[in-house]
């Protein structure tokens, strides 16, 4: 399995843009109101740096994956016991990432359909592509749904431009200040520093020289275009209404009509969406299967999807209602996200780096006969 860092920056840009956009706007408008666009970038500005440090703890170990050099740096028994914490967390998500992709779907497409069915059949879909080709097949699939969602994000973006209103955009900074706009970037930066899973794609890169451009171009493209939504649906509903709704750049959407010639384009975007989501879940579920088969030295990682994707099909039915949903959200903003995204590749980069450095001058040192 090799991947190019073309395929890379196309994996990044499309599992960090979709839901980002989906899910992610009410949060910076409840808080920031019409300088969310603000919030937006210093969110861009913050899951820049955290790939940055991913990228770079990475390349620290060329060859080996998050889950091999974490023992290595921290020894094997406080690796371990970190590395079950972050296989909780992708287990968790993928099983959420299901959730919320049903919860969507159900609400804009098929409200008569069981929960069940929808989630089966998006899990059945990433277990295949998994499975056939694990993080190649992916990477290919990116390289074709990325530019899909970008030419669909400009086509929203033309479309909706007899709806905007530029003075909804007023007053800039005035009614809000540093503190709500800084705490309404921490979901947006959240959903865009899951680009934190590159530190299990940079070992299947041909050219490991080429992660870092690829890794920060993917996270800068999905950040414009996240941003870009966002000054859409404010310039459309104003600093209130999104707030209030679940999924306000659906909202926006469905309000585009062009000379009422070109309309109903809410399902081209709901398609737009479920690709995207299509491609985060497959990665999801990569890193779960591969991290959880070198973890316990199973020797055909393909193996352990057949317990992965049945736990994360329970996890999805899980939560009873949308209001369950935010309280991992919330878990997820204030515990995984400070300590899993942020805190503990941080550490393990400064730890690594000094330990390298100590291993080098050791060997530079001559020893005493």
């Amino acid at each position: 399995m090799k991947i190019s860092g073309y395929q890379l920056f196309w994996m990044v840009f499309t599992m960090a843009f979709g839901m980002t956009a989906l899910f992610t706007i009410p949060w910076p408008v409840a808080l920031a109101k019409q300088d969310a666009w603000i919030s937006m970038i210093a969110a861009s500005l913050i899951s820049l740096f955290t790939t940055f440090v991913a990228v770079k703890l990475s390349l620290l170990y060329p060859g080996q994956s998050f889950v091999q050099y974490s023992q290595l740096i921290l020894g094997k028994w406080l690796g371990k016991t970190i590395l079950v914490s972050y296989f909780l967390m992708w287990l968790s998500m993928t099983g959420i990432i299901l959730r919320e992709y049903a919860d969507f779907v159900f609400l804009a497409l098929f409200s008569t359909t069981p929960l069940w069915t929808i989630i089966l059949i998006m899990l059945g879909a990433s277990v295949y592509v998994t499975y056939s080709g694990g993080v190649r097949s992916i990477g290919r699939c990116s390289e074709i749904i990325g530019p899909i969602c970008v030419i669909g994000s400009i086509l929203i973006i033309v479309f909706s431009v007899n709806d905007w209103d530029w003075l909804r955009l007023l007053p800039v900074y005035a009614n809000t200040g540093f503190v709500p706009i800084m705490k309404g970037s921490t979901l947006p930066a959240s959903f865009l520093g899951e680009s934190f899973m590159v530190v299990m794609f940079i070992p299947f890169m041909l050219k490991s020289n080429r992660a870092q451009i690829s890794s920060l171009l993917g996270v800068l493209f999905a950040s414009v275009a996240a941003l870009a939504m966002t000054l859409v649906v404010i310039l459309i509903f104003g600093p209130n209404i999104p707030a209030r709704l679940i999924y306000p750049l659906y909202s926006a959407v469905t309000y585009i009509s062009v000379m009422e010639f070109i309309q109903n384009v809410d399902v081209l975007a709901v398609l737009l969406w479920i690709i995207s989501i299509f491609i985060k879940l497959s990665l999801y579920l990569f890193i779960t299967s591969y991290g959880t088969a070198q973890f316990f030295h199973i020797k055909k990682w393909k193996n352990a999807i057949y317990l992965i994707a049945p736990m994360a099909f329970i996890i999805s039915l899980l939560p009873r209602n949308f209001n369950i949903e935010m309280s991992y959200t919330k878990f997820w903003l204030a515990v995984i996200y400070p300590i899993n995204i942020i805190g503990i590749p941080l550490l393990l980069w400064i730890v690594g780096t000094i330990r390298k450095k100590h291993m080098q001058n050791s060997e530079l040192t001559p020893t005493s006969q």
